[in-house]
């Protein structure tokens, strides 16, 4: 059964954030999740903690400047697909 959560993005650590803590609410390791997107463990951990692509950071601040609220929205059923 999944459960839906919310993050609202103001920053690229928010953005970091909410990867790590979806990455855990489905019991996945950076390792996994790194190795299942092509990328290795130590970039993805800096993701994680918000050292972002600078293309990612700017698209965030644009959006912000613009009046929007950015919020990721997932469906979380704690198992690995």
């Amino acid at each position: 059964m999944s459960k839906q959560v919310k993050f609202v993005v103001r920053t690229p650590e928010d953005f970091g954030r909410a990867i790590a803590e979806l990455r855990h609410a489905r019991g996945e390791t950076q390792a996994e999740l790194a190795a299942s997107m092509g990328l290795s463990r130590s970039y993805l951990a800096q993701f994680e903690r918000g050292r972002l692509p600078r293309t990612v950071g700017l698209v965030i601040g644009l959006l912000r400047r613009l009046g929007a609220t950015v919020t990721i929205t997932a469906g979380v059923d704690n198992g690995k697909t």
